[in-house]
């Protein structure tokens, strides 16, 4: 259980280090348009990123969750499988960026980018053979490996004396992605294959046709929510004359959302294997996702209500530009976040239980929505326009995946933990209120809300520190 717990917080203090320091560091170096044509690029390049695993990751992750032992004989097909997708990526991605009007360096640029798309979905692949094994531990070591790397050869080339006095390239910063990346491979490779034991590569057309024929319902999912979730910096940079400056200021805003983010992708690492071998089983999943949804609770309700009331203060941290647009969409974004660690919660559990279709026509309604509202709103009201039209998605997406999966699984809903959760946002919120009409400083209401947050949390039942120590043990002996 303590190394787990160590490795939970490594994945804490890492990733967001990793996006608020060197991500951001590099957006003041280059300055906030040519980061914004970066940022674009970088969203355009994930629209497709479902062509290089199909739903593959997740369905290995279930399916190694389930069946161990057949781990060695797989990897070699699905490896060989996913060279083949990752080149239909690769003429996807430039069919769609010829067609959106990028041409010379931005092409360029986006090849390099794509080269990282593919080692890093190569990564979420290799990891999910040890999540679904069962090894957490490992496979939360690996997920912040690439950063560390990063922020290594990162700090070296922002910081170090022979390219401190230099202009910063958004080049140096791409390849350095594509190096960590790449070395984070090789290591998960390793691991996997002392784990299960090398793989010997061969095609197999039945096993790549069943497998496919499996994993497509996968994803369409992903492939659905990834357009809800990457479309809004794209079309900020196609839709408005300064598109790569709304795009930047949008980018400021929307790198504290993924820095939080990355707490819920954690969540849902932990959550799959789990839940997959529960329903295998037959064990009732009430108690598991009951505890998850009362850790989001506490944690996000926090997060998003000191965003709401101090967003412009997060910015003044970090930037020196562009600091009340910024902030302005951030209030939105960080209300995103709790919805979206709902999503994490029930779709997960949905996932598991192989109940595709009603996420994917969720998901469809919600890209429709989104498109359609940052059509209407991004051309009159720019970066906020995105943002509502974001938050607007998130919140609609995860309330239809509560309900869902409340139909599906038959989960309880006891009125008691849901009147202590509207009661726990609601005391939170007029914290929130009163610290920001009382003209209180960041730090001061920061203290001030953590308290409250932790005492309202701990006499509400927000906080079930045995059960989470019973996890983190349970996690740990699988």
């Amino acid at each position: 259980m303590t190394n787990l717990a160590l490795v939970l917080v490594l994945n804490l203090l890492v990733k967001p280090f990793y996006i608020l320091g060197i991500d951001a560091e590099v957006q003041v170096r280059v300055g906030t348009s040519a980061y914004g044509d970066l940022a674009a690029l970088m969203s355009l390049s994930f629209l497709l990123n479902i062509l290089l695993d199909l739903g593959i990751t997740n369905w290995n992750t279930r399916h190694i969750a389930q069946n161990t032992g057949e781990m060695r004989q797989q990897v070699g097909r699905l490896i060989t499988l996913r060279g083949l997708l990752a080149l239909l990526y690769l003429c996807g991605i430039f069919l769609v960026a010829f067609a959106l009007g990028y041409r010379g360096e931005q092409l360029h640029l986006l090849g390099i980018l794509a080269l990282n798309q593919i080692l890093s979905a190569s990564l979420l692949y290799l990891r999910s053979n040890i999540a679904g094994a069962q090894r957490f531990a490992q496979d939360s070591l690996l997920s912040v490996l690439d950063r560390v790397l990063l922020i290594v050869i990162c700090a070296w080339l922002l910081w170090s004396e022979p390219f401190r006095s230099r202009a910063f390239q958004v080049e140096w910063f791409v390849w350095a992605q594509t190096a960590a990346y790449g070395a984070a491979v090789v290591v998960a490779f390793i691991l996997v294959s002392v784990r299960g034991g090398m793989p010997s590569f061969r095609w197999d057309a039945a096993f790549a046709r069943s497998v496919l024929k499996q994993c497509m319902p996968y994803a369409l999912l992903v492939l659905l929510m990834t357009f809800y979730y990457r479309t809004d910096t794209v079309m900020l940079e196609r839709l408005l004359p300064d598109g790569a400056l709304h795009a930047g200021i949008y980018a400021q805003g929307f790198r504290f959302f993924e820095a939080l983010n990355m707490l819920g992708f954690l969540l849902a690492g932990l959550l799959l294997p789990m839940f997959s071998r529960m329903l295998k089983e037959g064990q009732d999943v009430n108690a598991l996702t009951g505890l998850a949804m009362r850790l989001v609770v506490a944690g996000t309700g926090l997060i998003a209500v000191l965003g709401s009331f101090y967003g412009e203060s997060l910015m003044d941290l970090r930037y020196d530009a562009y600091i009340p647009e910024s902030a302005h969409a951030f209030t939105l974004m960080v209300w995103s976040f709790s919805a979206v660690c709902i999503t994490y919660i029930y779709g997960t559990l949905l996932t598991a239980g192989g109940d595709l279709r009603s996420l994917n026509i969720m998901a469809a309604c919600g890209m429709v929505l989104n498109i359609g509202m940052n059509l209407a709103l991004i051309p009159h009201f720019g970066v906020m326009g995105a943002a509502v039209s974001g938050v607007t998605t998130q919140m609609l997406t995860a309330i239809a995946q509560v309900f869902i999966a409340k139909q599906k699984m038959r989960l309880n809903a006891p009125l008691k933990p849901l009147l202590g959760g509207l009661f726990y946002l609601t005391s939170l919120i007029i914290t929130g209120y009163m610290c920001r009409r009382m003209d209180f400083a960041l730090y001061a209401a920061t203290a001030i809300l953590s308290v409250a947050a932790f005492t309202l949390a701990a006499v509400l039942g927000l906080l079930p520190v045995t059960n989470v120590i019973k996890l983190l043990a349970r996690t740990e002996r699988a």
